[in-house]
């Protein structure tokens, strides 16, 4: 309950500054998503969870809400907040580290315009990850479910970040101080502050080029192990049907036993849509996750946790504020990483739908 009457008094309380500072130029707006779901795993777990390293659609044989937000925004020339509450599998799942009430916290974030002449704000708070292309808002992908790539980067973070866009709009930059890799709350032990950056350059309306990244750790001090991470996608709108993503994360950690090479794992990944017209889609993505060492996917196997994917999905418009989709998906893994029928196996099929709307 704490951690929710403060959340609301700092938005309350920004928001005044924000009114007595520009009144003239304040600016509200209020919005909500939900995106219901049923999913099908062809392994059949008992327990109706799918493998732990997928965070969102992550429930088997029973309908169920991914994420459902109401969000509030107030704006000014000079400042800005936001405060979005939260609830669903996604929340449950990805979430689950968090203490209290900040496990239905998606957004609460304040910032300040520093320059008159130029667009550089300093944010803080909490925000969406500025890592990779994806989000938890499935409406804004270009498939139903979220790439493995995706779920095991941040999809949230906490701390305070300086943005700059040019005035073109071409370039965006950005410096980040950070609780931890997808922390609100800190690991207890660790007195290490994490760092980011994003740069992003937009040639054109249909090109965008971005790269992220990540340093710092997400251990106590007694066990630290410092992480470097980066992103780096290409989003190519072909023409106005056909568009295609191009992404690649790779990431070093130092290992445990000093006297050995730090771990890596990296995942590459292909989606490409195809727009039939206004009001329907088709998406296919083929993906690789190779985490051999098992630092953010441990499967105590041989070969760790090497993944190929492949997924399908369809998209239909239903109404300006409402998409339906389905979609099916097959990973195969080097290893015997899922269980059927009580055996374990290397692959795992997934059948799902959803219905997201939002206004």
């Amino acid at each position: 309950m704490k951690h929710s009457v403060l959340l609301l008094s700092f938005f309350f309380l920004l928001t005044q500054a924000s009114a007595q500072s520009d009144t003239s130029a304040l600016k509200w707006s209020i919005s909500g998503y939900a995106e219901p779901y049923f999913g099908y795993d062809l392994n059949q777990p008992q327990n109706s969870e799918r493998p732990g390293f997928i965070y969102s659609h992550n429930r088997h044989n029973e309908f169920n809400i991914n994420l459902a937000y109401i969000k509030a925004a107030v704006n000014t020339d000079r400042t800005r907040a936001n405060l979005a509450l939260m609830a669903g599998t996604y929340a449950n799942a990805n979430l689950a580290s968090e203490p209290g009430t900040l496990r239905n916290v998606l957004e609460a974030n304040a910032g300040v315009k520093l320059s008159k002449k130029h667009n550089v704000w300093i944010d803080a708070g909490i925000f969406g990850s500025h890592i990779g292309f994806e989000s938890a808002i499935g409406k804004d992908c270009w498939t139903l479910t979220r790439s493995l790539l995706a779920e095991n980067s941040p999809y949230y973070e906490a701390g305070a970040k300086l943005t700059y866009t040019s005035k073109n709009e071409k370039w965006m930059l950005s410096a980040l101080a950070l609780n931890g890799w997808q922390r609100i709350q800190r690991v207890p032990g660790n007195s290490l502050i994490s760092g980011g950056w994003q740069i992003q350059y937009k040639p054109n309306a249909r090109i965008t080029l971005n790269s992220s990244g990540f340093v710092g750790t997400d251990k106590p001090d007694a066990a630290r192990l410092i992480r470097v991470f980066h992103n780096f996608y290409g989003i190519f709108q072909l023409n106005n049907a056909f568009g295609l993503t191009l992404g690649l994360d790779t990431g070093w950690e130092e290992n445990p036993v000093p006297t050995e090479n730090a771990n890596f794992w990296f995942s590459p990944i292909l989606i490409a849509r195809y727009a039939l017209n206004d009001r329907i889609a088709i998406a296919a993505r083929a993906e690789l996750y190779d985490d051999a060492n098992g630092v953010i996917i441990a499967t105590e196997t041989p070969n760790g946790f090497q993944t190929l994917g492949f997924s399908a999905n369809l998209d239909v418009n239903i109404h300006k504020n409402a998409l339906w989709r389905i979609e099916g998906r097959f990973l195969n893994s080097q290893d015997d990483i899922f269980v059927r029928d009580g055996r374990a196996t290397n692959t795992n099929g997934l059948l799902v739908t959803s219905l997201a709307v939002w206004f």
